[in-house]
């Protein structure tokens, strides 16, 4: 009777256990159990990682902030030492973060991951020892949950999918720096959280046609800065396409032609920092967006994405230490240097020869319109040398200064300072400051709507010295700080994605008082009378400029804003600067 309890207990235990190992091994995605033409719902990615988390005490998830859509965003972790804690993990690990769903229909890396965090849980890959893996499973909510079938409508799969444009029909990946959306200040959070080390975006490409499933866009190496740049094109991109190599998968810079073959090759992506990529490369992170092709099979794009960030993985396991080694070196540097550049073209002189894998291209007649069209013939493969185009030359840069001083009065500027960690000091009391402050002279506007805005573009500014008198709860902030690239690409106006340029001081561009000619041209002559300058210049201005000889208003208007009358808040902007010349030895500002 003993034995045969004994038994009972026996077969009990290992029935238990054989189930517990079939639960565990099992964990198949929505995307294996469709046989791989299906992306999982936001709300089966969730429940995904919920089941993982539950499992598996290397993994965790957590709720971290809002979206548009009123869903939250959650933030999912994988640390072999089931320690999540970032202010002490980070110190001897590189931290990874993913990405995924920025754009729905681009869904390759949401299935993609999931398949490698389930993995690694199961051993079924080597767990990395020196890696921290965070990953945001789906950014845009609403765009997932607004799902169809129609509206990637040149992609090959899969059957459905989420929309492009978020709840608030944002697209997400052109608001890192404006942060217009409740999405992209949760990232902020999350970014600064877990400060990654590297950043990886997955996405779906929508250009040309050629060969390669993968293509990737990554950190423009010349703005990065180095030695971080030259360490990621010399040494981490050769390692990381050799890892894709011994995995069988070929891999290409991101194709930025459009409407045109590739063939006589194409420059590489200027990432600014609206984009993903180029909001990570102002903290010193090696940033990375895998762009899949939309022709290719939908289960080979998801198998591509995995063996990428796999790959990734491993690279960045080898080689922690040096890539920690030359960001550090990379965002000291730019706290020392005295110039910052603002301003990048294409060097159109200098070029590599890439091997490239692409079609044969003919123009032909389109059947629809009867017109030229072209096409690429997938019959006609080949393979050769073109030109990439991969560097960019500063042609315009501003002396750093030693701090930025912004009214108390423009409160959604001190907003954006808090969300991305930026450290700064309220005036204690009324006080007088020399200061540099900036005039706009010139500046040009987009004529159609782009995410929400009117952008600016091209923008000029004259600068001059001004006593300026600081109210108690001003803000000084000082550039000494990690963040000081943020500070300079948002508070310089001529850099491209500036606060300015976004349209967060557009009310210092519309003219508030006036005058009426009838009245005013009796005070124009008095003007002129009493100051025989203005009057030289004026009348040169009528002896070299015709039109303006023969505008009545014209010349009255140059008067008004020549005059003690015309508003001084007019184009004046309102954020100034401390120059380090004036900091002396005892670091009080003395121009």
């Amino acid at each position: 009777m003993k034995y045969l309890r004994f038994l009972t207990v026996l077969l009990l235990a290992f029935s238990c256990e054989t189930a517990r190992e079939r639960e565990v091994g099992d964990f198949p995605t929505h995307f294996e159990e469709s046989g791989e033409t299906e992306t999982a719902t936001y709300q089966q990615t969730i429940d995904f990682y919920i089941g993982l988390s539950r499992e598996f005490p290397e993994i965790n998830i957590q709720t971290i902030g809002e979206t548009d859509s009123g869903r939250p965003l959650h933030m999912v972790t994988y640390n072999p030492e089931s320690d999540f804690n970032f202010d002490k993990i980070r110190q001897n690990k590189l931290v990874i973060l993913i990405n995924n769903g920025i754009h729905p229909g681009e869904s390759d890396g949401i299935d993609a991951t999931m398949l490698l965090y389930r993995d690694l849980a199961l051993k079924k890959i080597s767990p990395p020892q020196n890696l921290i893996l965070v990953t945001i499973p789906v950014y845009n909510v609403g765009g997932a949950l607004n799902r169809n079938t129609t509206s990637r409508v040149n992609q090959n799969g899969p059957v459905s999918y989420g929309f492009r444009g978020n709840a608030r029909n944002y697209d997400l990946n052109r608001d890192f720096i404006k942060t217009d959306t409740r999405n992209a200040r949760t990232f902020a959070r999350i970014y600064h959280t877990v400060k990654p080390d590297i950043f990886i975006d997955n996405h779906v490409s929508n250009g040309a046609d050629y060969q390669y499933t993968l293509t990737h866009l990554y950190s423009q190496q010349d703005k990065l800065g180095n030695p971080l740049g030259s360490y990621l094109t010399t040494e981490f991109l050769p390692a990381l396409k050799d890892s894709l190599a011994l995995k069988e998968r070929d891999v290409s810079p991101y194709i930025n032609v459009h409407n045109r073959p590739p063939d006589l090759g194409f420059n590489q992506f200027m990432d600014t920092p609206r984009y993903s990529t180029g909001y990570t490369t102002l903290w010193g992170t090696i940033g990375i967006a895998v762009e899949t092709h939309m022709l290719k099979a939908y289960s080979d794009r998801v198998r591509a994405t995995y063996d990428y960030m796999h790959s990734l993985l491993q690279v960045a396991e080898v080689n922690l230490h040096k890539i920690r080694q030359v960001r550090e070196k990379t965002r000291s540097g730019f706290r020392e240097q005295r110039f910052y550049t603002l301003g990048w073209t294409l060097d159109s002189l200098e070029a590599f020869p890439l091997e490239f894998k692409g079609y044969r291209a003919d123009t032909l007649v389109n059947e629809v319109t009867g017109l030229p069209q072209l096409k690429y013939d997938q019959r006609a493969p080949y393979t050769k040398n073109i030109p990439f185009y991969d560097h960019y030359m500063a042609t315009d840069s501003v002396e750093i200064p030693e701090a930025y001083i912004v009214k108390n009065s423009w409160a959604e500027v001190m907003d954006h300072m808090d969300l991305n960690g930026i450290r700064y000091k309220s005036i204690e009391r009324d006080t007088a400051y020399f200061v540099e402050s900036y005039r706009i002279s010139s500046y040009q506007t987009i004529t159609a709507p782009y995410e929400g805005h009117y952008l600016h573009y091209g923008t000029t500014v004259s600068r001059h010295t001004d006593t300026l008198q600081l109210e108690a709860g001003d803000f000084v902030i000082p550039t000494d700080q990690p963040g000081i690239r943020y500070l300079l690409e948002t508070l310089e106006p001529a850099a491209v994605d500036s606060f300015f340029n976004w349209n967060f001081f557009d009310t210092i561009l519309q003219q508030k008082e006036g005058f009426s000619s009838y009245v005013f041209i009796e005070k124009a002559a008095q003007l002129l009378e009493g100051n025989p300058g203005l009057r030289r210049d004026f009348e040169n201005r009528k002896q070299t400029e015709p039109e303006f000889a023969a505008d009545s208003e014209a010349q009255l208007e140059w008067i008004y804003k020549q005059s003690p009358h015309y508003e001084a808040a007019h184009l004046q902007y309102p954020v100034y600067r401390i120059p380090k010349t004036w900091i002396d030895s005892m670091g009080n500002a003395t121009p």
